[in-house]
């Protein structure tokens, strides 16, 4: 059966907004340049330069009024000011007004900086683009296709929570290619997202607007946008905005003694592992000092150690905070748009990944984590960072799905992350790949004379290919099961040193975009490397052909919410 063939067209069209009694439009999506929340300057920056300069001038107040005094009142100075506080010399010598006129024009001095960059700082969604400019001097813009985004996150750090803004960064396919619209009002922002998602599933015609919101009113004057951000930043941090704006309820839910423990069975593992090394060093040098009579030799290395390790256990548990922190308030749910995840106890983060954007999938179990039957689930996703701002830990929470779950979680999980998954793949994942191997195992493995590649792992190292997707197994110790769905795979090479020649194995990577999980193989029977290549090379082609998920609404009909 064939499927209606649309009309051309000369690319996607934007649909017409509604239009509000006074004339306004409820959608940004227009067409039209829109500027940033008025208080987006003092968030990017303007704080920083106020502390920096109040820092600087309570330590130079002394030289910075001498200064102003020979400008403004020169008749006043006198030279070096006395010993005492400078303000009450000011005060004394009749300058207060003069200093409140100085300060005044300072104040509107920085008013206008931030008014300037405010008003030169633009955005707007077209039907085929996100466009970004900004700059007075020295000008920039930035340009994301909409059928060339990978994501939408929605940040919302500690202070811009505080008075009700958030940023929204729209994630490119390629390096540095997102871009960032910071900072709009947190409901404003979210009708964005909306926006830009829907534009970039292919839908032809526009969802009908909220009957009520605040996504829906006229902006109104710059003190209105501003009391009406605080109000809502305050309200929403009480309420709990984060997990109430996650339409449907979460399909997880992480208890948070289960997260804390993870985060500090991964914690305590690695302090142990160098406070052994720190004791032992320090043991072997202040038992030779001792032994050598030299005692105060001992008591200089024994406080030099405990200036060393207690700086280092501050540290371990600093990080071990700012991971927790970062995962509490989890959920993932499914919408129109993708999956939405949330997570973040300060700084929450929201993110959008549309169907198709998922180019990897692996459930991974450490050592520690089996006693209690808990998993993690993490992804390669295009981040349109650079590959060493990737290797930030904030850049790679994105990369996180589940940060701690049963096996009910990770079921739930896999079902939204690989949504066109067939039910014969399921026992290739569980039964035979995350708990493999068992009795009939499909998986080619590593061959048996090349087991000293992999001495623990070497039964359990290996690969199986469908026609959905192609899956590695590998770990003994940490268990690891990673999915490539074909459609989005970007090639595999086979590799063969001059050991493995003589072996007569193989190796093989899977090529996919950067991130956590990796594809590679070693040690493999050379006939099961070739066999991989053939079956994977046809198997792609079918999968790409079949897939639609890069357009994920583009025979949707327009549904009202």
């Amino acid at each position: 059966m064939s499927a209606p063939v649309p009309p051309p067209a000369q690319g996607p069209v934007t649909p017409a907004p509604p239009i509000l009694p006074d004339g306004g439009s409820s959608t940004l999506a227009d067409g039209d340049w829109h500027r940033m929340h008025p208080l987006t300057p003092l968030l990017k920056g303007g704080l920083v330069l106020i502390i920096v300069a109040g820092l600087v001038i309570s330590n130079m107040r002394d030289r910075v009024i001498n200064w102003l005094v020979g400008i403004f009142a020169p008749e006043e100075a006198v030279g070096d000011i006395p010993d005492g506080d400078p303000v009450d010399w000011v005060f004394a010598n009749g300058l207060a007004f003069v200093a409140l006129l100085v300060v005044l024009a300072v104040l509107i001095v920085v008013i206008v900086i931030f008014w300037v960059v405010w008003r030169f700082h633009q955005f707007r969604i077209t039907g085929s683009h996100v466009e970004v400019r900004k700059g007075i001097i020295f000008r920039s813009q930035r340009r994301a296709p909409l059928d060339r985004v990978q994501g939408v996150n929605l940040t919302r750090p500690f202070l811009a929570r505080l008075i009700g803004l958030a940023k929204v960064e729209v994630v490119g396919a390629g390096t540095d290619a997102n871009v960032e619209l910071e900072y709009l009002a947190t409901a404003k922002a979210e009708s964005v997202r909306a926006d830009i998602l829907r534009l970039a599933s292919g839908a032809r015609s526009a969802r009908l607007a909220a009957s009520a919101g605040t996504a829906a009113t006229a902006p109104g004057t710059m003190r209105q946008q501003f009391v009406g951000s605080v109000n809502s930043g305050v309200n929403d941090l009480i309420a709990g905005v984060d997990l109430a704006d996650v339409a449907p309820e979460s399909v997880v839910k992480i208890p948070t003694r289960r997260l804390v423990g993870s985060h500090l069975i991964n914690g305590i593992v690695w302090l142990v592992f160098f406070g052994l090394i720190f004791l032992v060093a320090m043991a072997s040098v202040i038992i030779s000092s001792l032994a050598d009579g030299e005692a105060i030799r001992s008591v200089v290395v024994l406080g030099i150690g405990l200036g060393m390790g207690i700086p280092m256990v501050i540290a371990v548990v600093g990080i071990a905070w700012t991971q927790i922190s970062r995962s509490l308030r989890y959920s993932i749910a499914p919408t129109a748009d993708g999956i939405r995840l949330t997570f973040g106890l300060l700084t929450t983060v929201t993110e959008t990944l549309p169907p198709g954007r998922i180019f990897a999938v692996e459930v991974v179990q450490p050592l520690l984590w089996r006693p209690f039957g808990w998993w993690s689930v993490r992804i390669n996703r295009m981040s349109g960072k650079s590959a060493s701002a990737q290797q930030s830990s904030t850049a790679q929470q994105f990369n996180i799905v589940l940060p701690v779950g049963k096996r009910a979680d990770v079921e739930r999980v896999l079902a939204l992350v690989l949504p066109d998954a067939p039910a014969s793949v399921i026992p290739l994942i569980w039964e035979h790949g995350v708990l493999g191997p068992v009795a009939g195992d499909p998986y080619r493995t590593t061959a048996r004379r090349a087991r000293w590649t992999h001495p623990f792992s070497w039964r359990r190292q290996g690969y199986a290919v469908t026609e959905f997707a192609l899956m590695t197994r590998r770990g003994a110790l940490w268990r690891k099961l990673a999915v490539f769905p074909l459609a989005r795979m970007q090639g595999i090479a086979i590799n063969q040193g001059p050991i493995a020649r003589a072996q007569r194995v193989g190796g093989a990577q899977v090529h996919t975009v950067t991130g956590p999980v990796s594809g590679r193989l070693t040690g493999l029977e050379r006939d099961d490397t070739m066999r991989l290549v053939d079956e994977v090379a046809l198997a792609a082609v079918a999968a790409a052909s079949r897939d639609t998920s890069h357009r994920w609404a583009e025979t949707a009909q327009p549904s009202g919410r």
